[in-house]
């Protein structure tokens, strides 16, 4: 099951107290202070795991605490620091605090880790109170409260290209053909129901990773159909490919209706460097991919996620719309 959105609990453990305590020998009967600090309390963090593609591991488990510190002891003796715990989340997942409502860190790549919750300080123990004027302080600092929230992890996939369209579009017919990935592929609208990634080839050494959404319908943004969920993966792709079926009655028209509803999603997506294709050629007669190509803008590419047509000219540009970027 693909999850990409839960809400937890954590909360770091208390700080041990300091302690109050006297050395007491067989020949120093009075000596001075000698009670040791607490200990820490634990913190929690989080890692980014790239074997990791989704969040649903925290469906089953919402609520994380750590332990908190031990008390110092006499002798000088330091309580035992609470054990931390280290959660493991995909690579591109948000954290949020979801009583601020500020983001609080990005896992944007493999093995970065944050702190969502830092353990108590341990207490001081009656040893850093001695003074000349008080040789026999009964003076301790207790430890400190750890940090406790609630928390939202939102993921949101890291792709090089991201596929829009209507539903039908041939998105996850092309996603196929072109990587390794194998989409659930059907003649009706709304087949694919999760995100899916695959990692195309451009030669021996060189590869980008493509994303493929549900469609995209009229209102999406809104909150109709499966946009308003999955829309959120888009945000990270370095360029948005826009498929529209070439058989569709108006190619500018479908056009617009993407575009519209990522601008009411996130306007910054409208500045992203894109790519139009027009898919499913195969489905035309020579005569009427001739009227679509004199009609249609010289930057669309006519493809067929099927047959394979224009699938090379389709990678060729997405090569150098990537190495432009890199450039810049």
């Amino acid at each position: 099951m693909f999850v990409d959105y839960v809400e937890i609990e954590v909360a770091a453990g208390k700080g041990g107290d300091g302690c109050i305590s006297f050395r007491r020998e067989k020949f120093l009967p009075k000596g001075g202070p000698d009670g040791g600090d607490g200990g820490r309390g634990g913190s929690i963090e989080i890692i980014a795991d790239p074997n990791l593609n989704t969040l649903l591991d925290f469906r089953y488990s919402r609520i994380y605490k750590a332990t908190s510190g031990q008390q110092g002891g006499g002798a000088l003796k330091s309580g035992r620091s609470g054990r931390d715990i280290v959660l493991k989340a995909p690579v591109g997942t948000l954290l949020k605090d979801l009583n601020s409502g500020q983001q609080i860190g990005d896992l944007d790549a493999a093995g970065k880790v944050v702190i969502v919750a830092r353990g108590g300080r341990g207490g001081k123990g009656n040893v850093h109170y001695k003074s000349s004027t008080n040789q026999t302080p009964r003076k301790f600092t207790p430890g400190t409260a750890g940090e406790s929230l609630r928390l939202a992890l939102e993921l949101r996939l890291i792709a090089d290209v991201g596929l829009v369209g209507l539903p039908n579009a041939g998105k996850s017919t092309l996603l196929s053909r072109l990587s390794s990935a194998r989409p659930k592929i059907a003649d009706y609208p709304f087949t694919t129901l999760e995100p899916n990634l695959g990692i195309v080839k451009l030669g021996e050494f060189r590869s980008f990773v493509m994303a493929d959404i549900p469609g995209i319908i009229e209102g999406a943004a809104g909150g109709k159909g499966l946009g308003l969920k999955f829309l959120r993966h888009i945000q990270r792709t370095k360029i948005i490919l826009y498929m529209i079926d070439i058989t569709s009655e108006s190619h500018q028209e479908t056009l617009v209706t993407l575009q519209k509803e990522l601008e009411e999603f996130d306007p910054v997506l409208l500045k992203r460097p894109s790519l139009i294709v027009l898919n499913k050629v195969d489905l035309l007669d020579s005569d009427a991919q001739n009227v679509i190509c004199d009609s249609a803008s010289p930057d669309n590419i006519m493809i067929s996620g099927v047959s394979g047509q224009g699938l090379d000219e389709l990678l060729h540009r997405i090569e150098d719309e990537l190495g432009r970027l890199k450039e810049d």
